[in-house]
């Protein structure tokens, strides 16, 4: 896992941070029996998927790598 950079993107720390919040949100709304409130935090932490994936797509996500094939061996005739 130390040799990748999973997750050090500002996609996924923006996208975390912002369901993190819709958590946050639901929780207290949980505690204090206000079902609108808790639907409220169900949407942010929905928001903050689309956000990563939006920020993704922008290129501020991780790079796919690419795999390079193995160069075929020619057969000796």
């Amino acid at each position: 896992m130390a040799g990748n950079n999973h997750g050090h993107t500002p996609a996924a720390w923006t996208g975390v941070t912002i369901a993190f919040i819709g958590f946050c949100v639901s929780g207290a709304f949980t505690v204090l029996a206000n079902p609108v409130g808790f639907w409220a935090g169900i949407v942010v932490i929905a928001l903050g998927g689309v956000v990563g994936m939006v920020m993704r797509s922008m290129g501020m996500g991780q790079q796919k790598r690419t795999v390079q094939q193995p160069q075929s061996q020619q057969q000796l005739t």
